[in-house]
């Protein structure tokens, strides 16, 4: 072999790891390219999914306020052509309360003088659906707001609202033994504007021991399937979880025993929401003329919704004759011959 050849065999030997580490050096940039424009279209579709997002979250929020300013409107127009009376279904609408207790609400703080712009509630889950959280919005009201799951709670201090509004948020699971404590622990005592119960359970009692405020207005959630005419209770237990033990029907207070616990309490019923849920009580040294005091009888409204739930834990008719069979055969705590 011709010492030329010799020299070529040679620089191929001594060039190919050369050869080799640029093909791979190669190869990796090819790859890295792709990698880098696989991320680029994954940033370019977060992006528009993100735009897609935010004008859904536009669309419905401009919506939203349209139909606030359009319920507004329709209130104010109410108060001004009349002096406010009727029923108070007339004046529902709902921005972040779960049948139209919003509207109702803001109703009644164009009829009744309050002072102390202060709520409390409890039951309220994440608070994203509540009988408060447009108050606190709209109003710019101070709250406490109560709820047995930790992780519930956690949620709504880490929400925006928490730091844009002055919001109390207490994971505890409340009991007549705890909820005065619970309410000023926080320095919250005396009168104030609104109290909101749904606990969906032992509702009657809680009201019954609260006394560390005194709330012009209360709302607060009975049970329709109990009728019009029983004034009854579920026995007080303070580990009750609705649908642990007994059918996820049996909960709460009729209508007729919540009235009998109002008068003893100085309030007085001024209606209930259309899909009979919630009862709304106005304090009567408080309640203007306009406000037509309503008997249980008067202001029941039955619930057209079902909770009854199979074996299985899916939703199920039942008929309103069957449910009270149920609910009145377990036990139930007639407030006539108690308190």
């Amino acid at each position: 072999m011709s010492i030329l050849g010799v020299l070529g065999k040679l620089r191929m030997k001594l060039l190919a790891p050369v050869n080799r580490k640029v093909d791979l050096l190669g190869e990796e940039l090819a790859a890295a390219r792709q990698e880098s424009t696989n991320e680029l279209r994954l940033l370019e579709n977060q992006i528009s999914n993100a735009r897609q997002h935010f004008e859904i979250l536009e669309t419905s929020s401009t919506n939203r306020l349209m139909r606030i300013q359009e319920s507004l409107g329709r209130i104010e127009a109410r108060g001004t052509a009349s002096d406010g009376s009727g029923a108070l279904a007339d004046y529902e609408f709902r921005v972040f309360s779960q049948w139209g207790e919003d509207g109702i609400i803001q109703h009644l703080l164009k009829c009744v003088e309050i002072e102390r712009k202060i709520f409390v509630e409890f039951g309220v889950s994440d608070y994203l659906e509540s009988n408060t959280r447009f108050l606190l919005v709209n109003n710019n009201w101070t709250g406490l707001v109560m709820d047995a799951s930790e992780e519930c709670i956690a949620q709504v201090r880490q929400s925006a609202i928490s730091w844009q509004h002055t919001l109390f948020a207490v994971p505890a699971f409340v009991t007549r033994d705890n909820i005065n404590e619970l309410i000023t622990a926080r320095g919250i005592s005396g009168e104030i504007g609104l109290l909101s119960i749904d606990i969906d359970g032992n509702d009657y009692w809680i009201w019954e021991a609260i006394d560390a405020i005194s709330p012009v207005i209360v709302v607060i959630e009975y049970n329709h399937r109990f009728g019009r005419d029983r004034a009854v209770t579920i026995p007080y237990d303070e580990k009750f979880r609705r649908g642990e033990k007994y059918p996820l029907i049996y909960f709460g207070a009729s209508l007729a025993a919540l009235c009998r616990l109002a008068a003893r309490k100085g309030y007085a019923l001024v209606g209930c929401n259309s899909n009979g849920l919630n009862a709304f009580f106005v304090r009567s040294d408080h309640k203007p003329d306009s406000l037509e005091e309503l008997n249980a009888a008067e202001g029941y409204v039955e619930g057209k919704f079902t909770e009854s739930r199979d074996e299985e834990g899916n939703f199920t008719s039942v008929s309103p004759v069957e449910e009270t069979r149920v609910l009145f055969s377990l036990p139930l705590v007639d407030v006539t011959k108690v308190g």
